[in-house]
């Protein structure tokens, strides 16, 4: 082989090394679909949480009810936060639509609105746990297909924490 020839092959050894090298997901950021689509359901799922969280207040006199949907808040602003930020790292944008893993309707929302007491902690509890189902559905599927580490993990936390909340939830329906 002539040197022209070996500087040539050595070239495109060295040039397939980095297109490789910038393909196998060594930056911070490497995400796909699956991440994406992730992060655009979860924000509006935990917005409706959110939303329910905020019912609590004047509808029950149950302390444990109140401190587990202050939990719920204090838990998923910051997730919120996270992905919105994951998706403007990514060039994505945040969903409008919503995701139909355990969210409640307007109607549901409206009733569960009009119920006091006993039969509003009831209610909250069974759709919580539902909704909070529909969470463990979406953060199982980014677990199984996404690649972002970030979005992974936050998955696996969305998991550990709402399964603890379901049992504690299922436990006080009885």
């Amino acid at each position: 082989m002539t040197s022209k020839k070996l500087v040539r092959a050595a070239l495109a050894v060295l040039t397939s090394f980095a297109v490789l090298a910038g393909c196998s997901g060594s930056g911070g950021d490497d995400h796909n679909q699956a991440d994406v689509t992730f992060a655009q359901g979860m924000i509006p799922h935990h917005e409706q949480a959110l939303a329910m969280a905020k019912l609590v207040d004047g509808r029950t006199a149950d302390v444990k009810v109140v401190d587990l949907a202050a939990r719920v808040e204090r838990a998923q602003n910051p997730e919120i936060q996270q992905l919105t930020g994951l998706l403007e790292k990514w060039g994505a944008t945040p969903s409008s639509e919503h995701s139909a893993h355990g969210m409640m309707t307007d109607d549901d929302l409206g009733k569960l609105g009009q119920a006091k007491d006993a039969a509003f902690d009831r209610q909250w509890l069974e759709m919580m746990v539902k909704h909070h189902e529909g969470a463990l559905a979406m953060a199982k599927t980014e677990l199984q297909q996404g690649q972002n580490a970030e979005a992974k993990a936050l998955a696996q936390k969305v998991i550990d924490g709402q399964q603890a909340e379901i049992t504690e939830m299922r436990t006080l329906l009885g």
